[in-house]
């Protein structure tokens, strides 16, 4: 059985930084496996344990410089990688998730793959649509959300379940192939082990263009206009001193809030 996992390196940016024009400086950033994606790679890592002949494959979208962070989901359980990239994609100001899907479903169409998993979003730019782009553009059943999921081989179906708005909670079964979107919490995702860290530096990573997937053109209909660091306000009551004195402060603040022992 074929697992594809799409994941994405996230860009995590200083307590301290500064916006030059619609981006932040480099020397201000750091990149890291999505967090959602983690959980992703884990319950695939947790279906080739408890399944014979799954191989896990990931894939990125995603420049030279994230191949640093494929290979931690290599070292973390994946079999092999593809990456995505090319010089029109570098150029693109803000990548789409329906334009994402498109490049998604390209490797899928090579990979065949059963089951796909996804994050349920991406904790940089906050989308969280694409595993159910990516689900439409190859006409595949889908479950976003999902906190638990089991599958079952021979009916060819997976069972999740999803935690939905005002506390309900939902059991369905979608059949196979399908997309499932992973929330944060279903599992534990586990640490690279040093011998994971080893082999990972030779497992497979492949490297594509969207030509080679027959994607012609990676236009995206979304464009940033602006990026501005939010205005943060408080109200903060600072108490200086030993426990006696900041004690005393603290019992008057709280009578004049009306608390009362």
């Amino acid at each position: 059985m074929n697992v594809l996992v799409a994941v994405t390196e996230a860009a995590v940016p200083d307590d301290e930084f500064e916006i030059n024009g619609t981006e932040i400086d480099e020397q201000y950033l750091t990149y890291e496996l999505n967090e959602w994606d983690e959980y992703a790679l884990e319950e695939a890592a947790g279906l080739a344990e408890a399944h014979d002949n799954v191989e896990i494959t990931t894939v990125t979208v995603g420049p030279e410089r994230a191949e640093e962070t494929i290979r931690k989901g290599l070292a973390k359980g994946a079999d092999r990688a593809v990456r995505v990239w090319d010089d029109e994609l570098a150029a693109v100001d803000l990548l789409a998730p329906a334009t994402k899907a498109r490049l998604l479903a390209g490797v899928a169409a090579q990979e065949e793959p059963e089951l796909i998993l996804a994050g349920a979003q991406s904790s940089d730019d906050s989308f969280g649509a694409t595993g159910v782009a990516l689900a439409a553009q190859l006409g595949y059943e889908w479950a976003a959300v999902i906190n638990q999921l089991e599958l079952d081989n021979d009916r060819g179906v997976a069972t999740v379940h999803r935690e939905l708005e005002g506390g309900v909670e939902e059991l369905t079964e979608v059949e196979l192939p399908a997309v499932a979107t992973i929330q944060t919490g279903i599992n534990e995702p586990r640490y690279a082990s040093l011998r994971g860290i080893r082999q990972a530096q030779r497992k497979p990573l492949d490297v594509h263009t969207p030509a080679d997937l027959g994607v012609e053109s990676v236009a995206s209909p979304l464009s940033l206009s602006e990026l501005v660091e939010p205005e943060s306000e408080s109200n903060v009551s600072l108490f200086e001193g030993g426990a006696e004195r900041t004690a005393g402060e603290l019992a008057g603040v709280l009578r004049e809030k009306g608390v009362e022992a």
